[in-house]
């Protein structure tokens, strides 16, 4: 078991640094066929913050409005929402006494329910006090210190609010209450609502463990699940199956999954349930390596020993097959040009199968059978 996890910001670092003498010496070109390249816009830096939810939910809600015709290229401030959930964790941790998650992370569901609650606001509108590529270091601490305070000298007064928004206008900056995009004036709500055509209730949330029924909804017990978001859950060969069917549809997903472990080599661009240990380790991997069989009594054995936990989000954007014909899914990462594919990494299935937490995608990509058995339509 694990003991010490790392943030998504504290493994963007660890894989910066393994990746530094092999990268500059060598390029690697791409042996998979690309067989499926749905639209998502370019790569992004999620910095020194443990923000992957939202880089990696907010590229799946750039990707929407591109399938559906609303705009060519959106580049939609994380750094907006990013503040905005701070707010609904600080609400959460007040009324919980302290005894709540309080962290920079979060899942996929917490940026869809604050474009609902809060509205979008594009890049070029609001970024960040640091700049495109964001450093949050110490900012939870912190937030958590200042709420911290609140608790100790009860009753909490009523305009606690006002020092906290300080700290987050100091550190993230001032959300705009209102801007000018394109030539037309919009408020944050409205932007989301007119441009963006957005509605959470299009999104759903899936995953798979056996620890709960089958096609019914539950509460993911995962640390960052602090809005407690609830998961339909799958078989997992339906859970592979629909996203798979998803891609091929031309939808995005959003993955949700463990990365600790010596099976993600972001720095080598794949993800493999590797049959032979020793070929992790090479310099250059091969994508038809053998990859161990996997069950989900496995799965659900190392999710619940705390081997599997969610350190890591990401967006799932297309299918490539290797010589060999083994399919992978194209993952979009949020560490910047890191890799042989330039932020991008090759995911087998065998590794989606067991290291996969939670899936966020839109609604309109599953089946008929597949809504019938969740009550959707």
């Amino acid at each position: 078991m694990r003991i010490n996890r790392i943030s998504c910001a504290q493994q963007l670092l660890l894989t910066l640094i393994l990746a530094i003498g092999f990268l500059q010496s060598q390029a690697q070109t791409n042996p998979l066929q690309l067989i499926q390249d749905n639209k998502a816009t370019s790569i992004k830096n999620q910095g020194q913050s443990g923000t992957c939810w939202d880089y990696s939910t907010t590229s799946l809600v750039e990707s929407e409005t591109m399938r559906k015709g609303l705009l060519d290229n959106p580049d939609l401030s994380e750094m907006y929402t990013v503040r905005n959930v701070y707010l609904e964790k600080a609400k959460n941790y007040l009324l919980r006494q302290g005894k709540a998650q309080f962290s920079q992370g979060g899942l996929g569901h917490d940026l869809i329910q604050a474009i609902a609650q809060y509205g979008a606001v594009p890049q070029e509108v609001f970024q960040s006090t640091s700049g495109e590529i964001p450093d949050h270091e110490g900012l939870d601490e912190l937030l958590k210190h200042y709420l911290d305070s609140l608790l100790a000298h009860r009753p909490i007064p009523s305009n606690w609010q006002a020092g906290y928004l300080r700290i987050l206008d100091n550190n993230i900056g001032t959300a705009p209450s209102q801007f000018t995009y394109k030539g037309k004036s919009y408020t944050p709500l409205s932007f989301a609502k007119e441009v963006l055509q957005f509605n959470a209730e299009d999104y759903v949330n899936l995953t798979s463990f056996t620890h709960h029924p089958y096609y019914q909804e539950f509460v993911l017990e995962a640390p960052d699940n602090f809005a407690n978001g609830q998961f339909y859950n799958l078989p997992l060969e339906e859970l592979i199956q629909t996203t798979e069917q998803a891609l091929r549809a031309g939808y995005t997903v959003m993955w949700d999954a463990d990365v600790s472990n010596r099976n993600f080599q972001q720095s080598k661009g794949y993800a493999l349930l590797f049959a032979n240990p020793e070929e992790a380790a090479q310099d250059v991997i091969h994508p038809d390596a053998a990859e161990a069989p996997y069950t989900a009594t496995l799965r659900q054995q190392l999710y619940e020993n705390l081997t599997t936990q969610d350190d890591h989000l990401m967006h799932v954007i297309g299918l490539e097959k290797s010589k060999g014909g083994k399919v992978f899914f194209n993952v979009k990462n949020s560490w910047g040009d890191v890799g042989p594919f330039n932020g991008y990494i090759a995911v087998s299935k065998a590794y989606f199968a067991i290291n996969t937490v939670g899936l966020v995608l839109p609604k309109a990509a599953l089946s008929p059978t597949l809504k019938k058995k969740l009550h959707l339509l």
